[in-house]
């Protein structure tokens, strides 16, 4: 079992992790652009697949989905005597950073491909990008949340996973609030509260809407379409790696802080 001390130690420097997550990314500190314009010149099919996003997410709080995944592939890259997710829950913090380390860069290197491949095709290839780059984001976070022991099968984790996906994808005020939130289930609150406050679940899609603002404008220009494509996928399926991780640990090492607690 993790020491008290190790435990401590950790949560500091999450915590730490997010005061620092006020930053923006280059593309808001340079100013909005007039996206209800970009919105007049984007092909009706991208409107459409962006529009499907949304109902897909909505779906997939309530029952999972064709996003939902299983368990079993996570468990073999723990330790061989590792065969049943309970055992998942009883590992060192140690061993679950490593997996889910390890499970970060694997989907960041695929989404690098993937937007690249993407990226060849410019505007239109779009519509095929959004919802792989959405399926993507929810699997990685899924991926993380067994890493740590919390099982996406239940709704009450699936709500807590498109949180992670708000917060990925939020400006400073958004990631304030987001974490507020989050605080519910790390106090055990995660019923009508959590359920009540998941209106904004919208603000996901609308959010990548805009971040893709930018890679439309870049795939105009094959060559800077596939290399800017490659980057904002990468970029954007770290963030979302990293803030699942983040905020995952966080529960797992508060859990372990009570667990000694009660103990003593």
């Amino acid at each position: 079992m993790d020491s008290a001390d190790f435990l401590k130690s950790e949560l500091r420097k999450i915590e730490k992790w997010e005061k620092d997550q006020k930053g923006l990314w280059f593309w808001e500190k340079i100013g909005r652009l007039p996206f209800v314009l970009l919105d007049k010149l984007t092909p009706k099919s991208i409107q459409e697949k962006l529009g499907t996003a949304i109902d897909e997410l909505g779906g997939y709080i309530q029952t999972g989905g064709q996003y939902l995944i299983n368990e079993d592939g996570i468990l073999k890259k723990f330790d061989r005597e590792v065969v049943s997710f309970n055992q998942v829950q009883e590992m060192p913090i140690s061993k679950m950073d490593a997996v889910a380390e390890q499970i970060r860069n694997s989907r960041t290197n695929m989404a690098t491909v993937q937007g690249a491949t993407t990226g060849i095709g410019g505007i239109f290839t779009l519509a095929i990008d959004i919802p792989l780059l959405i399926g993507m984001s929810l699997k990685v976070l899924q991926e993380v949340a067994l890493c740590y022991g919390y099982d996406p099968r239940e709704k009450s984790e699936r709500i807590f996973i498109v949180k992670c996906l708000q917060f990925a994808s939020s400006d400073i005020v958004g990631k304030k609030a987001i974490l507020d939130d989050l605080a519910a289930f790390e106090e055990k609150k995660q019923n009508t509260q959590i359920f009540s406050q998941l209106q904004g679940w919208r603000e996901v899609v609308m959010t990548y809407r805009d971040n893709f603002g930018w890679k439309k404008l870049f795939q105009m220009i094959p060559i800077a379409g596939i290399i800017f494509g490659a980057f904002v996928n990468k970029s954007l399926i770290g963030d979302v790696a990293e803030t699942g991780i983040m905020l995952y640990r966080k529960r797992r090492i508060l859990e372990r802080m009570h667990q000694l607690e009660r103990a003593h």
